[in-house]
């Protein structure tokens, strides 16, 4: 993705709200070789970009005064209530150096689990972003975690997520939980609810005989 932004000369709060009344973003780019340097955006261009997830996690070509080098997002300020981007901070990357980041974990195949095919379980994402190492050029845009083999009662943890070439897990252990399958409070099971018929109906001739 790629993002037009000016140098910004004038610092202060008093500039700062100027731009934005203007319709600009103040913002930094800062990192690499070359010395931080102040920046505007247009407000309604980065506040539309900002609701896009690969704009999160992904390598932003980042324009200014018609020079482009390439840069994460790292952080951004938003007003408490209103629909206003305060402040963008972007870092430099270096193709040959591995960076850390935050992408998102998009889950699939849980319709087909056991958990809920057989069990009508509800599946709940402990978790929905993990971090990241790798070059820049292998940098994902999301990491699918696959729920085909999850059962009831069970849990699937960081260590069971496959990850593209390249990219490693930046985690506190390989236990941690992605994922957990319970059935709900008084939900009957699609297996229970089979055997029910038929362990009725064996009862009733013990009955019988029993007469």
């Amino acid at each position: 993705m790629k993002v037009v932004a000016f140098k910004r000369e004038l610092q202060g709060s008093g500039a700062s709200r100027r731009l934005r009344i203007s319709g600009q973003t103040p913002g930094i780019v800062y990192g690499g070789t070359e010395a931080p340097m102040n920046i505007t955006l247009d407000h309604n261009a980065l506040y539309h970009a900002l609701k896009k997830e690969v704009f999160h996690s992904s390598i932003l070509d980042l324009e200014i005064d018609g020079k482009v080098q390439q840069v994460l997002l790292r952080d951004f300020q938003v007003h408490a209530y209103k629909q206003l981007v305060l402040h963008a901070d972007f870092q430099r990357i270096d193709a040959s150096t591995k960076i850390h980041m935050k992408v998102a974990l998009h889950f699939a195949n849980a319709d087909v689990s056991p958990a809920v095919k057989l069990h009508g379980a509800t599946i709940s994402h402990v978790l929905n972003e993990i971090e990241v190492s790798c070059l820049p050029k292998d940098l994902p845009e999301f990491v699918t975690v696959d729920l085909s083999n999850i059962d009831v009662g069970h849990s699937l943890h960081i260590g069971e997520v496959t990850l593209p070439a390249g990219v490693t897990i930046v985690a506190h252990g390989a236990n941690q939980t992605v994922a957990t399958a319970s059935v709900p409070a008084g939900h009957v099971s699609a297996e229970a609810a089979a055997a029910a018929p038929a362990a009725a109906a064996d009862a009733k001739p013990a009955a019988k005989a029993k007469k």
